[in-house]
This record gives C-alpha cells, sequence and structure tokens, in this order.
C-alpha cells in the first residue's frame, strides 16, 4: 500500500536559503560521532527517570495522603497546565539564544526539586507544586527534541524523533519500573528521593553534551517568522491529534489506570507489573513505528487505526475482570499508542529549518499539554462523581474523536 505523503509547508523562506540552512544543519550533523550520541541519550535516560520514577505510585500515593478524586485529577492536571503556559516561551527562547543545552541542564534541576516537593509532608499543596515544578522539568523537553534533531541530517528528521521516542519510554520504563518495588521494600518517599538521584546525575552528564554550532550567522527568529511557524497547518492539525492522544495517555497509564489495577487487588510491587506491560510494547512500536509501518500503510492511516485501537483498549479498563486481564489491555494500548506518537512528534518538526525548530517544538508541545490537563482534571471529576470507570468511557470516546479528526485532516490536505 503507498505511504501517504504530506505536502510541505511554505515556510516563508527563499528555497535557496532553506537549501544553504539544511546544508549547514547536515555538516554539523556530521560533526557529532558516536559518543556524542551516547552521552546525549544517557543524560535523556536520566531526565525522564527523574521525571516518572514516581509516577505508577502517584495516584495511590496521593489517596494515601487523603485527597480526594477531585484533588487528584486537579493535581495530575497541574503538570499539563504549567507546560501550557511555560513550553513555547521557553522554545521562542531557545531559539533566540540559539542555546539548547543551559535549557537541558535547566530540566535535570527542576525534575530533582520536584521530587523533593513530593516529599514534604503536612497539605496536598506541597504535592501540587512538586507536580507543578515538574511540568517546568518537562517544558523543557523542548530543547531535548531540538538538539537531537541535530545530530541527524535534515531529511532524517522523522528517524531522530523515531529514536528520542525510544529513548523516551526507555527512560520512562527505566523510573517506573523500579518505584513500585522501592515504595514496597522501603517506603512510598524512596522513590522520590530515587528521582533526586537521578536528576543530579542528569545534571552533571549533562556538562558533557555536545551543542553543535549550526547557522551561528543567522539572526534570532523574528515576530514574523514567528507568525508563519504557528500558522503552518501541519503543525496545527499535529498539535491538535497530540491533544487527544495525551488525554488517553494521561487518563490511563500516566493516570488512573494505576488506582484501577489497586482496586484489583494490585500491591506497590504489582504496579510494576502493569507498566511493564504498557511500556515494553509502546517502547518497541515507538522505534519501529515510522521505519516499518508507515511504508505499509501510511502516515495517516496508521495514526486512524492507532486511535481506533486505543479507543477500544481504554474502554476495556473499566471491564477487567483481573489484574492480569488488565495487564492484557495495558499491552495492547501501550502497542497501539506507539503507533502514532512518533510520527507526530516527527511531523510536528520536518518542515521546519533549525532556526524555527525550537518554536514549532514548543508550540506543539505546548497545545498538546492541553491534554495532559484536560484529560486527568475531567476525568478526576467523572471518577468522583460516577466511579473510577467514568473516566477509561472518557478516554476511549477522545480515542474516537482523534480517530475521526485524522480522517478529515488526511482529507484536508489531499484537496
Amino acid at each position: 500500500m503507498a505511504t501517504t505523503t504530506l505536502i510541505p509547508e511554505k515556510t516563508g523562506v527563499p528555497e535557496s536559503s532553506q537549501a544553504v540552512a539544511h546544508q549547514i544543519e547536515d555538516t554539523a550533523a556530521i560533526a557529532t560521532n558516536r559518543s556524542d550520541h551516547v552521552i546525549f541519550i544517557a543524560v535523556t535516560l536520566m531526565y525522564w527517570a527523574t521525571l516518572y520514577v514516581y509516577v505508577p505510585i502517584l495516584t495511590p500515593y496521593l489517596e494515601f495522603r487523603g485527597l480526594s478524586m477531585q484533588l487528584i485529577g486537579f493535581v495530575l492536571g497541574s503538570y499539563g497546565l504549567t507546560q501550557i503556559i511555560v513550553r513555547f516561551p521557553l522554545g521562542i527562547a531557545s531559539d533566540k539564544l540559539r542555546r539548547r543545552k543551559p535549557f537541558i541542564m535547566l530540566g535535570m534541576i527542576t525534575g530533582a526539586l520536584s521530587c523533593l516537593l513530593f516529599i514534604v509532608p503536612g497539605s496536598w499543596v506541597w504535592p501540587l507544586l512538586g507536580r507543578v515544578m515538574s511540568g517546568v522539568c518537562a517544558s523543557t523537553w523542548v530543547a531535548f527534541t531540538v538538539l537531537y534533531a541535530s545530530y541527524f541530517k535534515t531529511s532524517g528528521a522523522t528517524k531522530a524523533m523515531g529514536a528520542i521516542s525510544f529513548i523516551t519510554v526507555s527512560g520512562q520504563l527505566i523510573g517506573m519500573s523500579v518505584s513500585g518495588w522501592l515504595a514496597e521494600r522501603f517506603h512510598w518517599n524512596t522513590a522520590f528521593f530515587t528521582g533526586v538521584a537521578f536528576g543530579i546525575a542528569g545534571l552533571v552528564l549533562a556538562f558533557a553534551v555536545k551543542e553543535p554550532r549550526q547557522g551561528v550567522e543567522r539572526a534570532p527568529i523574528s515576530l514574523a517568522k514567528l507568525g508563519e511557524v504557528v500558522r503552518t497547518r501541519v503543525l496545527i492539525r499535529v498539535s491538535i491529534l497530540s491533544i487527544f492522544a495525551h488525554c488517553i495517555l494521561f487518563i490511563t497509564m500516566f493516570g488512573f489506570t494505576p488506582l484501577q489495577a489497586t482496586a484489583l487487588g494490585a500491591s506497590k510491587w504489582e504496579l510494576t507489573y502493569v507498566v511493564i506491560a504498557f511500556m515494553v510494547p509502546h517502547a518497541i512500536t515507538c522505534l519501529f513505528s515510522a521505519k516499518w509501518f508507515v511504508p505499509l500503510i501510511g502516515e495517516w492511516k496508521l495514526m486512524t487505526i492507532g486511535f481506533i485501537l486505543s479507543g477500544l483498549f481504554t474502554a476495556a479498563i473499566a471491564f477487567s475482570p483481573s489484574l492480569p486481564w488488565l495487564m492484557v489491555t495495558q499491552a495492547c494500548n501501550g502497542l497501539v499508542q506507539g503507533l502514532y506518537f512518533p510520527l507526530l512528534l516527527g511531523m510536528a518538526i520536518r518542515d521546519f529549518e533549525t532556526s524555527k525548530r525550537a518554536t514549532a517544538m514548543g508550540f506543539y508541545q505546548a497545545i498538546y499539554s492541553v491534554g495532559m490537563f484536560a484529560g486527568p482534571f475531567l476525568a478526576g471529576w467523572l471518577n468522583g462523581s460516577f466511579g473510577l470507570q467514568s473516566g477509561f468511557y472518557l478516554g476511549a470516546v477522545i480515542a474516537l474523536i482523534g480517530a475521526l479528526f485524522v480522517t478529515l485532516s488526511k482529507r484536508d490536505f489531499a484537496s
């Protein structure tokens, strides 16, 4: 089956200027070596481990501290709300400074600080502040993605995003795999202290990250170019689609699925099995989605399939009669969600020259942060009013809306 190809948007830059810019970028990519990739990957693993080391136990931990379902939903949603405010300005600042590395280091610092805030006893305000700070940490992901894309030739943007999606899931898996065991073997707070250690280790290693000097003679992005970036049709469409994708993810695995597991009798340690069931298939499909499935099926059709199946498996969570069945739903959901996440990430930046990529990625990530906030916030309200299963029904409906939007978007670009 033929692959559906996107028609590149006009970026307002003469073709000759774009060609020169791409030559500069490709030269910078060649200047990096294997050790540069290894160091960056190690820092990225520490970054995501810091952010996600406590995620499997977060909702049970908040329930343990006496928070209601609605308040749990608000604390979870504050992670996305912070990113709505912070991500895009960070992308603009990174483009204006033409630097990514300082923002990577900021991410490691704020990640460690967020873990510390969670363990402050007393009011629910401290977990809220911890989750807000983790949102600041996650907002620096703009710099990670753009810097890593600079390690590849311009034509390899989608490949780079597929690789970094795999690294992302691997780092999340490292952190999430140990949290349940740490909480079961020692104490709730042990997972948060481990997150602090990951953050400090990543910060130290970040000093060795190489930042290619590409296009240093170019002026920082102007307001006119900023307008061109945010009006790009492909960027707008994939950003909206990513809202739906993140609503589903933060309602399920990164939201209320751990509470469903504990309701089915899972111990803190068994939450690790639930995480692995989701994250391993997710990592595999993130790595091979663009390489294997896109050439066979096409980008838009693959995303449609991914959203439809994700809706079915999200609804199935509510009907899981036992922990093993819940793990089956997680394995299936992780696999199909991995089909579209790297595609959306790569499509967000591939038509932009390097001087605009952080801005485009900042816009993309700020927009999809709406899903990180709205998903768990609305699900928390529904769960508190109608029971835990109602949030998963919401996630299923959102997935089907996402599939419909993919279909409409494909038709729009074909016309």
